[in-house]
């Protein structure tokens, strides 16, 4: 509009006309005032449809008025909140059929020294997300590298990379071949009540496990042996204080996490004070809930602050928390506790679901579905193809009968897609590390811990 024109020619008319116009002027200003809102439509020029000259409307100060960002941020906003809420992880879920997802959930063992049909039909047929090995899976060095390289070649036809774990603690649970030195016993470290040197200890470890080409340790143990009729923890443990295993404990966990390698911790809720061995059989332990807190669960609890990746939960009856199920099916103890008061949201794992603790009191199909139930990411079970496809089996049907819901299987993938998302896990990825210097890399450390 050309203001000075329509105010030029108001001069040689009647008053009442021009006070008219004038009027009719000033609401048109008025109007002009206001910033048109943003359009992305555009005219058949190709260009925005906005005029320029928005650009020279009045405005505070700043650049523009409050009102006029108001109006500008929701036409905005929608598509970058979009984008930055992209979830990898979701998005990798979401391409997951269920079988996918429920064989992620399984962690097995195998039989012999070589990848057998029956390895290979479980990694092709059920998927699993992880294998365990142990003592009699070892051989050389060279050959131990070669089975953990051929499960993750097998493994590449799955659209998840496979965990490769062990049982590696130092002292006599050591699956290394005798062409690596050995780690002391988490008691021996401990006695120096040195953090420093059990930190070191966790890298070392770490070290040790990937000559082989593992990226999972089922390690530190955290249990307190406060009994020492304990027939199962022992010099496992790195002593009888809840303080001396926290500091020590979060300190080869830290350890273990600088190499790379995703540490365990073990064994929840407290393995200590047990005078029966549950690979053999159910073992009770009588305390209550404040017992616990005092003592067992102050090293867990740290661990959950220091956001640790895992948590192997034990197969232990505490009776005064939970009657019916141990703790590795409770979902008092998993779920009320472990995930609730503990407010902890990494992956649960089962200790051995092959165990006496639990073959000799329950059925493994109804064991399946009770640790789902109460919170449990990963089933371990080892020694057997035929139990592993029982777990796989079971849990399938019971999605597909409604007995679990899909939902349920979704979060517990949820955690294991996201560790392994961390650790840029590759079944690409190849046995690395020098054991010559490694050995002495050992030595060094073994030096100070026996000069303590």
């Amino acid at each position: 509009m050309n203001k000075n024109r329509k105010l030029g020619s108001n001069r040689r008319r009647p008053l009442i006309q021009m006070l008219s116009l004038l009027a009719v002027t000033i609401l048109l200003l008025a109007a002009c005032g206001q910033a048109p809102k943003p359009s992305t439509a555009t005219g058949n020029s190709g260009e925005s449809a906005t005029s320029p000259d928005n650009n020279n409307t009045p405005s505070s100060n700043n650049g523009g008025s409050p009102q006029d960002e108001v109006q500008e941020e929701p036409q905005e906003d929608p598509q970058d909140e979009t984008q930055e809420e992209i979830d990898p992880i979701k998005e990798q879920l979401q391409q997951l059929t269920l079988e996918e997802k429920v064989g992620q959930m399984i962690l097995a063992g195998v039989q012999g020294i070589t990848l057998d049909k029956e390895a290979k039909q479980m990694i092709a047929g059920q998927k699993i997300g992880g294998i365990i090995f142990y003592a009699n899976n070892v051989t050389t060095l060279q050959e131990t590298a070669a089975f953990v390289n051929s499960i993750k070649q097998a493994n590449q036809q799955n659209p998840v990379p496979i965990l490769m774990s062990v049982d590696q603690e130092g002292g006599k649970v050591s699956r290394m071949p005798d062409a690596v030195e050995s780690v002391p016993s988490s008691r021996k470290v401990g006695k120096t009540n040195d953090t420093a040197l059990a930190e070191q200890m966790g890298a070392l470890l770490a070290r040790q496990i990937k000559l082989a080409g593992f990226n999972v340790d089922f390690a530190p143990v955290l249990d307190i042996n406060s009994n020492p009729k304990n027939p199962v923890i022992g010099d496992r443990s790195f002593g009888n204080t809840a303080d001396l295993v926290t500091r020590m404990g979060i300190a080869e966990m830290k350890g273990l996490r600088s190499e790379g390698v995703i540490p365990v911790v073990k064994h929840f809720p407290g393995h200590g004070d047990t005078s029966v061995d549950s690979h053999l059989d159910l073992p009770v332990v009588k305390k209550s809930e404040k017992q616990l807190a005092e003592l067992e669960w102050i090293p867990f609890q740290a661990a959950v602050k220091e956001q640790v990746e895992a948590v192997m939960v034990a197969h232990i009856l505490f009776p005064k928390l939970d009657p019916n199920y141990p703790a590795s099916l409770s979902k008092v103890i998993i779920g009320d506790h472990l995930r609730g008061k503990f407010k902890y949201n990494g992956v649960v794992i089962t200790d051995d679901l092959s165990m006496g603790a639990i073959s000799k009191n329950y059925p493994l199909n109804k064991a399946t579905i009770a640790t789902v139930q109460a919170g449990s990411d990963i089933l371990l079970v080892a020694h057997s193809y035929e139990s592993a496809k029982t777990i796989f089996d079971t849990l399938i049907n019971a999605v597909k009968s409604g007995k679990i819901k899909e939902s349920r299987i979704d979060e517990s993938v949820y955690r294991i897609l996201a560790l392994k998302q961390h650790y840029k896990l590759s079944d690409e990825q190849q046995a690395t590390g020098d054991v010559k210097q490694l050995n002495a890399d050992i030595r060094s450390w073994r030096k100070q811990v026996d000069a303590r």
